[in-house]
């Protein structure tokens, strides 16, 4: 492709050197750079890839996009400089892959917790539709039905233009895309036309990252500030934060709740661990999914379908199938009838929910016992607050490692226990090893007893200083669970 043609409509400070050039690749990564390729410099938290121009021009790249020239510029190599490195890397990833999210109805949805849920629904829901459908999320990227590992919540622009391109050239309809702060803080999303976004809630997450949760809050709300007047904008009504993210949008204003008056209203009739009833817009429905957060979730998807022009009674229809995702309030019964409970929850609102969610349905004669960690090298500031949670609403909690990543995991358990009020220190246990935790919550519970195990979901490995190991929450708890039986 034409380099020309790969810089449209990107704000240039200078040029450097020939834009009629053939570009092979493009890339910011300086490994992977190869002949004939453009390498964007990017100021990453980590590393900036100013320092790497040499090695990417060494490797064969003809071209480099950066925020300051270097002194040393090689004659066959051109320069483009511009203000910031990591927009016009999402607009040259476009411009690549030929504007491929204009090809297909694209929905982004955010909030801090339920972006996975609703993405991933609304895209099985698509799918029950017979419509090819594509889903961009922390579990996984699917393409009509063939499935890529995911290692973002949002990926890295290059990528995300990448998998739409190739979603168009499947016959991709409409794909359904979580959004995360980090994304859309670091540009990932710029240049992508959106059809629509949906906005779940938004509670204490990511203030390592964005330090204050006013920047938090006020990145999400420029998701909304930057749809097209053709898109929708569907907020929580019930969340307070919810209206504040339409405020300046420019797209078609919708709102859903469960509590408040809203353009898609949802009535909680019954929650139990057999699944939702729910009356939507006057309409009972039954559901397997469970929990109130889920009615919410339930609720942003009927919204959307129907504001992506799907037959009401159809979409109805359609929730009464849908499945829990992977990881999110997932359970088993054992034989023993020990019930077992395995969630994403990893922000002390997402754990509340978890939480409030089996009291409301337990018989409160059977022991609630809660396993939880925090990850290393995030948000210090919800430790103690995770562990006053767990503590106060569980019978018993034990407190073990989640992804301690670079930290030493039992500075992490001491962090997270000078959250617990003392009159809940006599029911909590701290057992670093995860499996172990998990196994002394299996052999503590009796018949009919109940057992959360937050954090990982449905992640399936363990990162200890740096390094990965195999480990499945869902899988240790039914292992364990078995092997009482013998």
């Amino acid at each position: 492709m034409n380099l020309k043609d790969i810089l449209y409509k990107l704000p240039i400070e200078a040029v450097w050197g020939s834009t009629d050039l053939s570009i092979r690749n493009i890339t910011f990564d300086s490994s992977k750079v190869g002949s004939d390729n453009l390498f964007v410099a990017i100021k990453g938290t980590n590393a900036d890839g100013h320092r790497f121009i040499e090695d990417a021009i060494a490797k064969g790249a003809k071209a480099v996009v950066c925020e300051q020239l270097p002194e040393n510029r090689p004659d066959k190599v051109s320069f483009i400089e511009v203000t910031d490195s990591k927009r016009a890397l999402a607009l040259i990833a476009a411009n690549f892959y030929d504007y491929p999210s204009e090809k297909l109805k694209l929905v982004g949805v955010t909030g801090t917790n339920g972006k996975t849920t609703v993405a991933t629904l609304l895209y099985e829901l698509f799918r029950k539709l017979n419509y090819k459908a594509g889903l961009l999320s922390t579990i996984a990227v699917k393409i009509d039905g063939n499935s890529i590992e995911a290692t973002h919540t949002t990926p890295d622009s290059i990528s995300i233009n990448h998998y739409l391109n190739e979603m168009v050239n499947a016959g991709v309809e409409y794909c359904f895309m979580e959004v995360s702060s980090h994304g859309i803080h670091q540009q990932r999303t710029a240049g992508l036309n959106f059809a629509g976004g949906i906005f779940t809630n938004l509670t204490h997450d990511h203030l390592d990252y964005h330090k204050t949760f006013a920047e938090y809050r006020d990145v999400k709300k420029s998701f909304f500030d930057q749809l097209p007047k053709s898109a929708f904008a569907l907020t929580n009504a019930d969340d307070k934060n919810g209206l504040f993210m339409l405020q300046n949008s420019p797209a078609k204003k919708y709102t859903y709740a469960v509590k408040t008056e809203a353009d898609f209203k949802t009535k909680l009739l019954e929650n139990q661990f057999e699944g939702l009833v729910l009356k939507i817009d006057n309409n009972e429905v039954y559901t397997k999914l469970i929990g109130l957060f889920n009615a919410y979730n339930l609720t942003a998807i009927y919204g959307a379908a129907i504001l992506l022009n799907v037959e009401k009674l159809e979409v109805l229809r359609l929730l009464t199938e849908l499945e829990t995702v992977s990881g999110r309030f997932q359970f088993i019964r054992s034989q023993q009838k020990i019930v077992a409970i395995v969630d994403y929850a990893h922000t002390p609102d997402a754990l509340k929910n978890v939480l409030e969610t089996i009291n409301e349905i337990r018989t409160h004669n059977e022991k609630l016992i809660t396993v939880v960690g925090c990850g290393g090298n995030r948000d210090k500031q919800k430790r103690p607050v995770m562990a006053e949670v767990a503590a106060s609403m569980s019978d018993l909690s034990i407190f073990t490692s989640d992804n301690p990543r670079s930290e030493d995991p039992e500075t992490i358990i001491q962090e997270m226990e000078v959250g617990i009020p003392a009159q809940y220190t006599n029911k909590v246990l701290s057992i670093t090893d995860r499996k172990q935790a998990i196994r002394t919550a299996c052999s503590l519970a009796n018949p009919n007893d109940i057992i959360l195990v937050a954090g990982k979901g449905h992640e399936t490995y363990q990162e200890i200083k740096g390094v990965r190991t195999h480990f499945d929450d869902m899988e240790t708890v039914d292992e364990t669970l078995k092997s009482l039986n013998k």
